[in-house]
């Protein structure tokens, strides 16, 4: 991995030769500093993460600035920087030493490393006394009970599982998806040129790469996985590192090196849109850093369900346990209609037009729209058999100003914007996304015929399950010939 230099983005093959540009370009002397300021091992390692901290900030380093001292700046800035694990190779000039100065040298230092573990020892005994003292009193407080709840952690699997090279391959090829942020961005030029971008949870760092190849004066790349390693090497790669600049962390704990942006492009939809919760941060950084006049790259999302009755996907996915080899293995079908499956459905699958249930333009929507209720009817086409499902999809819409409203009615597929914009389904019967669709499977007993012409009325909640806010919750309940029926399922 190529070292980056402390105070620009320029990057080498080592660490020396990254300290003998910052000596030439930035009047920094490595060694004449170490040796000024008296630094240690761990002090260095201090010193280089802080004047990393300020430069991403904006701000310069001076050498009275006795910031670095706090322990927080052990944490590395940039992950595995080449520099942090070369400070041994760059010791600082030393006068010559007679072999008797160097053996009282060393015996000094070994006595002061001596009254170091001692008090070090002193402390940590300190330190455990105390803690056991203060958990015996919480134990008795308790009545003896020591049970400790662990502290919930939603995030780690989440962030984890956009590490490897899988879930961005299959996003990439999904072209439906790659291709409308390409052409948005390439289409509207004028747009990014000379904007500053923020793109959050960049991935591979595609969309930063589209932004700044349009002509965009500076892109920010914020991911909180280890993918963001990559995204900086694929960036250098392409010659684009000299405008874009990645940052690891949660967009809500990192710190921008600007005080806003003009434009947050960002790939956040999930499942059924809103599985994963990743519009929360998304909201949070429009919020925190999107100017006034600012633009969200998508602008709008709708979300659609319509009535489904497919006689061969329900023998090929849910009967299909009746009879296995002359066996019946029914008890493969527990639960089977309490999830939502992912799939992808023909159009002929559908029982009733779509209809979108729920709106969310991204210049003003808020987080707590995000859990809903909202009312839906659908009309039956045509006579059929069952209602086999409810499936749930959503549309996507780029329009090209922050005041441009889109029209209730729009649907993705025949969107046409004469000033720009673009658009996407994930729906039955287009081309395929990698999100498809989310099919409700109706329990047997509401899963009643249906007549032409025949509406059913409902309502339709989404909600972040209580035992996992990354999840979700979908309950419908809907008017039928034996009255009112209610069921959820669960997207894990």
């Amino acid at each position: 991995m190529p070292a980056m230099c402390l105070f620009c983005a320029s990057t080498f093959p080592t660490a020396h030769e990254v300290f003998s540009h910052c000596a030439e370009n930035h009047s920094f002397n490595w060694k004449v500093i170490v040796r000024t300021l008296g630094l240690d091992f761990y002090s260095r390692i201090k010193l280089i993460n802080y004047i990393r901290t300020l430069t991403s900030a904006g701000k310069t380093f001076d050498i009275g600035d006795r910031g670095f001292e706090e322990d927080k700046f052990l944490q590395p800035v940039l992950e595995e920087d080449p520099i942090l694990f070369s400070l041994d190779d760059e010791e600082t000039d030393e006068v010559p030493e007679t072999a008797d100065e160097r053996v009282k040298d060393l015996e000094a230092r070994l006595r002061d490393l001596g009254l170091q573990f001692q008090e070090y020892k002193a402390a940590v005994c300190e330190s455990f006394a105390k803690n056991l003292e203060e958990k015996s009193a919480s134990v008795e407080a308790r009545g003896g009970d020591e049970k400790k709840e662990e502290p919930r952690d939603d995030d780690s699997h989440y962030f984890n599982s956009y590490a490897g090279n899988d879930i961005h391959e299959i996003m990439l090829k999904d072209t439906v998806r790659t291709d409308a942020y390409r052409d948005f961005i390439y289409e509207n030029k004028d747009l990014f040129k000379d904007k500053v971008v923020l793109d959050v949870g960049c991935g591979t760092g595609v969309l930063s790469m589209f932004c700044a190849k349009a002509g965009a004066k500076k892109v920010i790349s914020v991911d909180n996985s280890a993918i963001i390693d990559k995204a900086r090497a694929n960036i250098f790669e392409n010659g684009l590192d000299g405008v874009i600049t990645c940052l690891h962390g949660k967009i809500e704990e990192v710190t921008l090196p600007v005080k806003q942006v003009d434009i947050i492009v960002s790939e956040w939809m999930g499942y059924c849109l809103l599985y994963e919760a990743m519009l929360d941060s998304v909201l949070y950084a429009r919020d925190r850093y999107l100017a006034p006049d600012g633009l969200m790259v998508p602008s709008e999302c709708k979300i659609l369900i319509a009535a489904v009755h497919d006689p061969d996907y329900m023998n090929d996915n849910v009967n299909f346990w009746d009879h296995i080899y002359g066996f019946s293995m029914t008890a493969m079908k527990e639960k089977i209609r309490e999830d939502v499956t992912i799939t992808h459905l023909k159009a002929s699958s559908l029982a009733s037009e779509p209809v979108a249930f729920c709106h969310l333009p991204l210049h003003t929507v808020k987080t707590s729209d995000l859990v809903f209720t909202k009312p839906f009817e659908i009309k039956i086409k045509e006579d059929v058999d069952s209602l086999d499902a409810f499936v749930i999809y959503f549309d996507n819409f780029f329009a090209t100003s922050s005041e441009q409203v889109i029209a209730e009615d729009a649907r993705a597929e025949s969107w046409k914007d004469t000033k720009g914009g673009v658009s996407f389904t994930t729906g039955p019967g287009g081309k395929e996304t990698h999100w498809r669709q989310g099919l409700l499977l109706v329990e047997e007993g509401k899963n009643t015929p249906l007549k032409g012409g025949q509406v059913i009325k409902g309502d339709i909640t989404y909600r972040k399950r209580k035992e996992n806010s990354r999840e979700l919750e979908v309950e419908v309940s809907w008017k039928g010939a034996g009255g009112v029926n209610k069921q959820l399922w669960i997207m894990r």
